[in-house]
């Protein structure tokens, strides 16, 4: 998916961020201008135990595929309000999901809408790479509490010029009921290549 943008919505990121998008590894900084196309290997597996039944539960609400070595491509682009993320696994039915800005980093936070599914979300920038972090969640627009949902760990970061993806979800209590074994509820992650790389990407301090 190519999408043409004006100079107001590639800056749509930039200005969340403010003073410290500078902080994250220029291959994000680009990608998050320009837009582009990410594609490639990812690997998703499940918990064991009751931690796999939840999971694959979980997976089938989110339109991820079953355990195994999968090919995902991700979509991104702007419009003049929103941040928008295409997902699509093997080729296979495509999951959108929207983020849009409220105020800055210092004091506002991202709402992801997938779905009847929304998340207020902030931003931690560690080495670079952008971590979400989920402050509220809502169902058809219902607040549900924070323990009732999944721990999330999500991040995006840049290893050898590629795009490293990290998702999963994760009830703390259950490995302290069953012991840490049971590993998380549904985990993905892989290296992405960006099919189109704007001409100055490449050239950063981290390289």
């Amino acid at each position: 998916m190519t999408r043409s943008l004006t100079k107001a919505q590639s800056d749509l990121v930039q200005a969340w961020f403010g003073d410290r998008f500078s902080e994250l590894h220029p291959r994000l900084q680009a990608l998050h201008i320009q837009g582009g196309q990410l594609t490639g290997q990812v690997s998703l597996a499940f918990g064991r135990g009751v931690a796999g039944v939840i999971g694959r539960r979980l997976a089938r609400k989110m339109g991820l595929p079953s355990a195994g070595d999968h090919h995902l491509r991700v979509s991104i682009f702007h419009d003049e309000h929103c941040l928008h993320w295409y997902r699509q696994f093997n080729q296979q039915e495509t999951v959108e999901s929207r983020f849009k800005p409220v105020g800055t980093l210092h004091q506002g936070y991202w709402l992801e809408t997938t779905g009847p599914l929304t998340m207020r979300l902030t931003v931690d920038i560690l080495n670079g790479a952008w971590h979400w972090r989920c402050l509220e969640v809502t169902l058809y627009g219902c607040p549900i509490p924070l323990w009732l949902i999944p721990k999330m760990e999500a991040y995006k970061t840049v290893e050898d010029g590629r795009y490293r993806f990290h998702v999963s979800f994760s009830y703390p209590w259950l490995g302290a009921v069953f012991g840490p074994e049971l590993g998380p509820l549904v985990v993905y992650e892989g290296l992405l290549d960006l099919e189109e790389l704007p001409a100055d990407a490449g050239r950063d301090r981290h390289e």
